[in-house]
């Protein structure tokens, strides 16, 4: 994977999560979180950075995911066969 193509997953999944993390947490308070049943103890800067890292992530997927369909079928065949062509 290129810079480039980074760039293009990264950035929108952390503009997303950034927003997502601000209306999650204007509801809920990372203190009365539970993590299969069990209360997580956390304290709220914990609670708002690993809550932001999985949103991030699950975001950067969603992103990737995205750009390789955009991709033209023809162009994914062809890099399956033959890995060294360039993108």
């Amino acid at each position: 994977m290129h810079a480039k193509q980074l760039r293009w997953i990264a950035w929108p999944a952390f503009l997303v999560a950034a927003v997502l993390e601000a209306m999650v947490f204007a509801v809920l308070d990372p203190q009365s979180l539970t993590l299969l049943g069990w209360q997580v103890d956390w304290s709220r800067s914990t609670g708002y950075s690993v809550s932001f890292l999985i949103f991030w992530c699950m975001f950067m997927l969603c992103s990737a995911i995205t750009l390789q369909l955009a991709y033209p079928p023809t162009q994914v065949n062809a890099r399956l066969h033959h890995p060294n062509l360039p993108e």
